[in-house]
């Protein structure tokens, strides 16, 4: 049952004593974007139903500079990604979790070399660990027997190895998984890598998210699961294109398990 979200910042926790176990970070996309607040908001709901301690930076938080490391200004990506250390070093920030793979690979691979060294987590890897100590229970959830595919995130799937656990969490759910003609290490792109989700198709040349929901429809499946909220936009863009279609889901893998488990 959904209640008033109450989230703390680290700041707010130093003040009263408190030492959060994990630092959620939020990311730009889950900020800002009305969509992606949905899946911020399933996720802290996850970890306070689990009684994860855990805490925002909120005002204090800022960009990990992977948008500008991707456009090749390593520059600004570094002065970005040492504000970024020196807060997190400063609250003496050991864990993180994050729903958006794009901070979780920077963080979690690119800030070392910069002298930032923590244990990161994306979303699923945590909630997974979650369920698996039996702290989240899931008994006739909404998804039972329904079909469900999963889109791979670039930097959640080939750039970090990390398949299995959204997919043992579609598991649990008691839902089918239905594979992809391009899954896992052979996974599309939804379109959005490289900020090509600014702009528009070359002309002449189908939109890549398009060809991708393609993939997702040809499966079958009711709802189509994603673990990015960029991820998540484009592949809702590319149901959208096929009007007849409307009754695909697209719902971030947080999304499903708070919604089964009526968090």
């Amino acid at each position: 049952m959904s209640t008033e979200l109450k989230v703390k910042t680290m700041a707010e926790c130093v003040a009263a004593g408190e030492v959060p176990e994990v630092l959620f970070w939020v990311g730009c996309a889950g900020s800002f974007d009305d969509r992606a607040k949905k899946i911020t908001k399933a996720i802290a709901r996850i970890l306070q139903h689990c009684n994860v301690s855990f805490a925002i930076l909120g005002q204090e938080e800022t960009c990990t500079g992977d948008p500008a490391k991707r456009a090749g200004n390593e520059f600004l990506f570094q002065m970005m990604a040492m504000q970024n250390i020196q807060i997190l070093q400063g609250y003496e920030v050991k864990k993180i979790v994050t729903g958006c793979p794009h901070c979780f690979n920077t963080i979690k691979n690119e800030y070392p070399g910069l002298g930032g060294q923590f244990e990161v987590l994306h979303h699923t890897q945590l909630i997974n660990q979650l369920m698996s100590e039996g702290k989240i229970t899931i008994e006739g959830g909404a998804f039972k027997g329904k079909k469900i595919t999963f889109h791979d995130p670039c930097y959640l799937g080939r750039a970090n190895g990390e398949y299995e656990a959204p997919r043992e969490l579609i598991r649990k759910l008691d839902a089918e998984l239905v594979e992809m003609k391009r899954s896992k290490a052979n996974g599309l792109c939804c379109g959005a890598g490289g900020a090509q989700m600014f702009k528009e198709a070359e002309q002449g040349l189908k939109e890549i998210n398009v060809e991708r929901t393609e993939d997702a429809l040809a499966t079958g499946s009711e709802v189509v699961a994603a673990g990015c909220p960029f991820c998540n936009t484009m592949m809702t863009d590319g149901v959208k294109h096929f009007e007849k279609e409307q009754s695909v889901q697209v719902k971030d893998i947080a999304e499903l398990i708070a919604e089964a488990a009526d968090l």
